[in-house]
């Protein structure tokens, strides 16, 4: 399928969505602009890379970027990291400090080798919020599979020091049932405290495996937002349809496209970002980014469904209108974009998101932060 084909189905889907909701004025944002990191960047004797979670910290004016580095190039970590912009241009971003994230027992993060000779959890990071309540930091792990480590919620002081573990509902957890549970490496990328701060949200990259495929070059998936109690608590749940991949790869290569952030809206709505990337072979792979509003006032509460694959299973999904799509930018290239934030709020009073990307400590790739104007009323 042309690319040409592909964005006229991923319109028309948009549309049939857009039908669901109950919606308002559209949010609409201008990109300010982008500014990359440069290659190898160490900070505190750690390899700066991997960053797919960004949160903002409005007391401080700095946000807290957190690296999905298994403890391989150094110890599980988050950054701080300063942002020079206004509504004209984006001067400069500055990665001020490192934090250790640290387990129960007060030891860093085991990487693969480590954790065969000594246990402990292998980190995956992948989100990163600030509580509203007490500034204390919550970060969410995809687990491991193959190593029998759930994906799991941890909370840690600002020192990086291990607070609580958030007890999760079962069905977010790996399965005994290969034909049940969440996908490995396809499990928590997102994480967004409600307006309140009484719940938060997350959601999983990809399909359950008893809910279906997951998204191909033709085919968009399913998967699962689900709103917890500060406690863990499972409060309710709704399908989330994703898009096909956006981009198409090279004959004979792969791709895939996931859920990759959630961020609250005063309104109580989301925004969701979708990330594609694709095996084009040279420069290896390519990224496409989509930043959609989602609306779910009239979709179906499904938290006691098991599967949404069965014979006669009938649901209303999430509703979802188009936000940001990375292939208009009028970009050189948009890279693996996974965490997305609020940023400070302009002189005109209006808005702003932040988001960064993880370049898999790549050569290839780039850790890029965008920067968009929201200019209308939130």
């Amino acid at each position: 399928m042309s690319r040409c084909f592909c964005a006229v189905r991923v319109a028309l889907f948009g549309l049939t969505l857009l039908s669901r909701g109950v919606w308002g004025e559209p949010l609409a944002v201008r990109l300010i602009g982008v500014q990359t990191l440069p290659a190898r960047l160490m900070v505190g004797g750690t390899l700066v890379g991997g960053l797919s979670g960004l949160d903002y910290d409005a007391a401080t004016d700095r946000w807290l970027a957190i690296s999905d580095d298994r403890s391989e190039h150094s110890p599980a970590r988050f950054y701080t990291v300063s942002i020079d912009y206004d509504e004209n241009t984006v001067r400069a971003v500055k990665v001020t400090g490192v934090t250790i994230l640290r387990q129960a027992d007060g030891t860093t993060y085991p990487d693969r080798p480590t954790f065969a000779e000594r246990g402990g959890d292998v980190p995956d990071f992948e989100a990163v919020r600030i509580d509203p309540r007490d500034g204390s930091v919550w970060y969410a792990s995809e687990g491991d599979r193959r190593l029998s480590l759930n994906p799991w919620i941890r909370r840690a002081d600002r020192s990086g020091n291990f607070l609580a573990t958030i007890a999760l509902p079962e069905s977010l957890l790996f399965s005994s049932n290969p034909q049940y549970g969440p996908r490995n490496n396809l499990t928590f990328e997102s994480l967004t405290f409600s307006p309140d701060g009484d719940s938060f949200w997350t959601a999983l990259e990809a399909s359950l495996l008893q809910d279906g495929a997951v998204s191909t070059q033709t085919v968009g998936g399913t998967t699962r937002l689900t709103r917890l109690a500060r406690d863990g608590r499972m409060l309710v749940q709704y399908a989330y349809p994703l898009d096909p991949w956006q981009l198409t790869p090279a004959v004979g290569r792969s791709g895939d496209n996931g859920l990759v952030e959630l961020l609250a809206l005063p309104s109580g709505r989301l925004l969701a970002m979708e990330r594609t990337g694709v095996d084009v072979m040279k420069p290896a792979w390519a990224f496409g980014a989509r930043i959609y509003e989602v609306d779910v006032t009239l979709a179906t509460e499904i938290s006691g469904r098991a599967t949404l694959a069965a014979a006669g299973e009938t649901y209303v999904p999430a509703a979802k209108r188009l936000v940001f799509d990375g292939a208009r930018a009028g970009r050189p290239r948009v890279d693996n974009l996974e965490g997305l934030a609020w940023g400070r709020r302009l002189a005109n009073g209006h808005a702003t998101l932040v988001a960064v990307s993880d370049d898999n400590f790549l050569a290839g790739q780039e850790t890029q932060f965008w920067v968009w104007e929201v200019v209308s009323p939130l």
